[in-house]
């Protein structure tokens, strides 16, 4: 039979190698995604500098001032379209991220609340006699906490998925609008 403060040693020891082996996941998840968006800006900064110098050509090419501002409206559309092309990428990106990170901290929280929950069943059973009803008050205070960090936690990854929606709603209408727009300069 084990003392409680060598239980708590124990416990606290165990905890601490899962909460560096969660940092280490969660930073490498972090770093997964960041790497995800450095290459799509690389990606698009070379096809980028690319479409400058082939727009640069064509405009330069044109006989007439006519004619610039007809080549200058149809090449407004595109980067529109690409603009848009990006930023849906990158929320993607953003969005594959959080869900990633969030999946690795609600993991780690739902292990460290059964490590807590075991460690006070392991606790209780070495108490003397008489002390139970001052356990079984910690128990039901560690069993609130966790019904209300588990609402707080629907409640924020609802609030979050409401926010991702309307942001995607946001660029689908921008989107629209400006291959809308451009639409109708290059018609004029």
């Amino acid at each position: 039979m084990s003392t409680v403060a060598e239980q708590f040693s124990a416990a606290t020891k165990a905890n601490f190698e899962a909460n560096l082996a969660s940092y280490a996941d969660f930073t490498a998840k972090v770093f997964a995604g960041m790497e995800k968006l450095t290459d799509l800006n690389l990606s698009i900064a070379k096809a980028s500098l690319k479409e400058s110098t082939d727009i640069t050509q064509k405009l330069f090419s044109a006989k007439d001032p006519q004619e610039f501002f007809s080549l200058s409206a149809a090449l407004a559309q595109p980067n529109t379209e690409r603009s848009v092309a990006y930023s849906r990428h990158f929320a993607s990106i953003v969005s594959d991220t959080r869900a990633a990170l969030i999946k690795v901290t609600e993991a780690q929280i739902a292990e460290a609340r059964q490590k807590v929950i075991k460690f006070v069943d392991q606790v209780t059973e070495n108490m003397p006699s008489g002390t139970e009803s001052t356990f079984a008050f910690f128990k039901t205070a560690i069993s609130n906490t966790n019904a209300g960090y588990e609402q707080l936690s629907k409640s924020a990854t609802q609030a979050v998925e409401a926010i991702e929606s309307n942001a995607a709603g946001v660029v689908d209408h921008l989107s629209q609008a400006t291959t809308h727009g451009a639409t109708r300069s290059v018609k004029k």
